[in-house]
């Protein structure tokens, strides 16, 4: 029997998949293990990405689940890289929210963005997320589900316990006019609202800071309480995490760099603010 182990981002996205399966069936635990001659714990494991798992045993779980076709495929191959440190994952396209990284965001107690063009996802107002998806070429239907899977994720930020939440931005995030002037004026002032929460914090990087260690594009960082902290570099139809104790350590050296040259907090929503007010007059 495959032992208790320290999850990998990869482990953990196969075994909520799974639980996922068993929720849609509506089977318990107890029923699905019975199945399989396990014990409901060793089943309860697996779905938190604590116990492996082979290859074998997935078909057996997607048999009962009724899973097929490509479903079945991916998830299998997804079985084979569970032990996996780091993860690549080839999305949807055009921006599709990752999979996994919906899965861990929730089980964070902080998370750390850097932004250089974009508002983050979890900072978003709907007007401004269907202006991207717009943009993007995203149909009318497909972007409505996208809209409300990203507002659903925002929940995270509100809850009785929230995860401590850290942006940086660029000022280029700031001035880009996302759908209309009245759209991004809205949305920075949703960021300052988002400013008033005790667990958000947010730096800005002005222009004239000129070149700077974050030019080369976004990053995230998750904290967790049981689990390895992870890095997240996210591209237009595929994220990567690293694992790697000495990659997750580079990203926070770049995030206190990128830190050192921001403006201070006040100064921040100040200048949020003022844009915010330039865009009101236009």
């Amino acid at each position: 029997m495959s032992q208790a182990r320290q999850s990998t981002i990869a482990g953990r996205g196969l075994g909520a998949d799974l639980r996922a399966l068993r929720n849609m069936r509506g089977f318990s635990l107890r029923h699905v293990a019975t199945q399989l001659g396990w014990q409901p714990s060793r089943l309860s494991r697996i779905e938190t990405g604590k116990q492996g798992i082979t290859t074998e045993d997935v078909a057996s779980l997607l048999v009962i689940y009724g899973v097929t076709g490509d479903e079945r495929d991916r998830l299998l191959a997804k079985t084979e890289r569970a032990d996996e440190p780091n993860l690549w994952e080839v999305q949807g396209p055009l921006s599709q929210e990752s999979r996994t990284l919906i899965q861990i965001e929730p089980a964070a107690t902080s998370i750390f963005n850097f932004e250089p063009l974009l508002m983050p996802g979890l900072l978003q107002t709907p007007d401004y997320t269907r202006a991207l998806m717009k943009a993007g070429g995203i149909s009318e239907d497909d972007a409505e589900v996208r809209v409300a899977a990203r507002m659903s994720r925002q929940a995270i930020l509100s809850r009785e316990k929230p995860p401590a939440f850290e942006v940086i931005l660029d000022e280029c995030a700031l001035q880009r006019n996302v759908g209309s002037p009245k759209i991004m004026a809205r949305q920075l002032r949703h960021l300052i609202e988002a400013t008033e929460r005790p667990n958000v914090n947010l730096w800005v990087l002005r222009y004239s800071v000129g070149a700077h260690t974050g030019l080369d594009g976004a990053f995230a960082l998750f904290d967790f309480a049981k689990d390895c902290p992870v890095a997240y570099l996210d591209h237009k139809i595929s994220g990567l995490f690293l694992e790697k104790p000495e990659q997750v350590d580079f990203f926070r050296t770049e995030a206190d760099r990128l830190k050192s040259v921001a403006l201070t907090q006040q100064e921040s929503v100040d200048t949020v603010a003022a844009i915010a007010r330039e865009l009101d007059h236009e």
